[in-house]
């Protein structure tokens, strides 16, 4: 464990302490001036500091404990930072209930005096928002003081049998992580055409696990007996060395199981994704909900660009349709802004057949001349055939917006794998057409993880992941990571 690991785990004790206590101050000067509650001016009650000291003190210690037995102080700079923030925010609303309870049904037995329940409620709502923006800037200092080295990222050794070009996708994502530092490579033998360091033997490594120079060991693939592995995990374990592997597609998939009976024969199911019926409804539920709510907040949004469109344009649609695969292989028509001049655009869904669709030919010329990414996917570069109005409506995705009304539908959900075009889908090997078993999405995985840097391999990968992993707070952590993406076009 990392000196700073420590240090900025243990600092956020005493600052949430300030925080949740001088809240309660706050909160009270807050109900003392205004409620807040529309057309209504409830009674003002007062509490004296004295007895609201009381009040502070004794929840301000509740409060850090019920946050240390959920692990919210965690020494692991590794964790994720979403679920800290959600976290955050489920206990804290625990502690309100919790906190309810114990004022008003034991009052005269714990409290003699009332404390006014807007002012709980104030506080609430206070520190929320201040214990977020703290645990922001604090990872903030964090990730700079790494990038800069001024405090020790983490030392990772690599278990590898395989040359730099077969693994680069996997050393670009850990040299591009701000808290690691790959250290050497460790196989039976030195590996040709790599510029990591050779660490020679198992032996070495278990005497550098002994003496801690590490941090990590991942393991991706090696020469190694079983005997040997064995006895480097045994190592990491007893010296306190965090030990990991690559999974392989079927290492994943056994995560998702249960055990179920055929008539009296015990069996194991690996399902094909965690989304039973019953989340299936309340993610259904979830999308016509939220996409009804985000149409409304964007409707004036879509009434502005629907003019923008149409004063360099005028040719219709405004709205362009484009033919997708979803769910089992049904086709569905995709809703995008229109960002291309209507003669280029490919007219699948306009009655026009592919053979006659000269839009469609000439998009297949310019691939070839000028895509900047591997076939089925492509990105054309200095596209010709695009409105001026497109670097601004392209630059923070606005083109994407009609899809709320796909998500409204039912086309569509708010998170999933991409839609598809017909014509990559003819492409695609079989095992990636494990992506066609659910909805298609606004955002997703791979949206949110480099974008259009993605190979296609890395793309799928990610979805069959998302697939075999879903839960809600994965939704819930892309959700909310999609919007920092698309702001700062990172």
């Amino acid at each position: 464990m990392k000196k700073h690991e420590i240090i900025f785990s243990i600092i956020k004790l005493p600052i949430d302490f300030l925080i949740i206590f001088f809240s309660f101050f706050l909160a009270k000067n807050i109900r003392e001036y205004n409620d807040f509650i529309p057309w209504i001016q409830l009674p003002v009650q007062i509490i004296n500091d004295i007895s609201l000291i009381k009040f502070a003190l004794f929840w301000s210690i509740l409060y850090l404990i019920i946050f240390s037995i959920h692990w919210l102080y965690s020494l692991k700079i590794t964790s994720s930072k979403i679920k800290e923030f959600f976290d955050i925010i489920l206990y804290s609303l625990y502690w309100f209930m919790f906190f309810s309870l114990i004022v008003y049904f034991w009052k005269w037995f714990f409290f003699l005096t009332d404390i006014p329940r807007l002012v709980i409620l104030f506080t609430l709502i206070i520190w929320i928002i201040w214990v977020l923006l703290e645990r922001i800037i604090l990872n903030k200092v964090q990730n700079i003081l790494l990038e800069k080295w001024i405090i020790s990222k983490r030392k990772v050794v690599l278990i590898n049998n395989k040359d730099d070009e077969k693994i680069i996708d996997i050393l670009k994502d850990i040299k591009q992580a701000s808290i690691y530092k790959i250290i050497w490579y460790i196989n039976l033998s030195e590996i040709e055409n790599t510029s990591l360091k050779y660490l020679w033997n198992d032996k070495d490594i278990l005497n550098i696990i002994v003496n801690r120079n590490i941090d990590e060991i991942l393991y991706i693939d090696s020469d190694f007996n079983s005997k040997d592995l064995y006895n480097i995990w045994d190592y990491s374990r007893i010296y306190g060395i965090r030990y990991r592997y690559i999974t392989n597609t079927f290492d994943v998939t056994k995560t998702n199981t249960t055990i179920s009976l055929l008539n009296k024969i015990p069996v194991i199911e690996i399902k094909n994704t965690s989304l039973d019926a019953w989340w299936r409804v309340i993610k259904r539920l979830l999308d016509i909900i939220f996409s009804f709510l985000l149409i409304i907040i964007f409707l004036p949004f879509f009434i502005i660009i629907w003019i923008l469109i149409k004063l360099e344009d005028k040719d219709w649609p405004v709205i362009y349709k484009n033919l997708r695969i979803w769910q089992n292989w049904e086709k569905f028509n995709l809703y995008k802004f229109r960002y291309l001049k209507w003669e280029y655009c490919i007219k699948d869904s306009y009655w026009v057949k592919s053979e006659d669709d000269e839009a469609l030919k000439y998009e297949q010329k310019l691939i070839k001349e000028r895509s900047t990414r591997n076939w089925p996917l492509y990105k054309i570069k200095d596209d010709p055939r695009k409105t001026n109005i497109w670097k601004f409506i392209e630059k923070y995705s606005i083109d994407e917006l009609p899809q709320l009304f796909n998500v409204f539908l039912w086309n569509m959900s708010l998170v999933w794998p991409r839609p598809h075009q017909p014509r990559e889908v003819e492409k695609y090997l079989i095992h990636q057409k494990r992506v066609l078993t659910i909805k298609p999405w606004i955002t997703g995985l791979a949206q949110v993880n480099w974008r259009e840097n993605n190979k296609f391999d890395d793309e799928i990968n990610l979805d069959i992941f998302y697939i075999e992993n879903w839960n809600f707070l994965l939704d819930i952590k892309i959700f909310l990571k999609t919007f920092t993406i698309v702001l700062n076009r990172k």
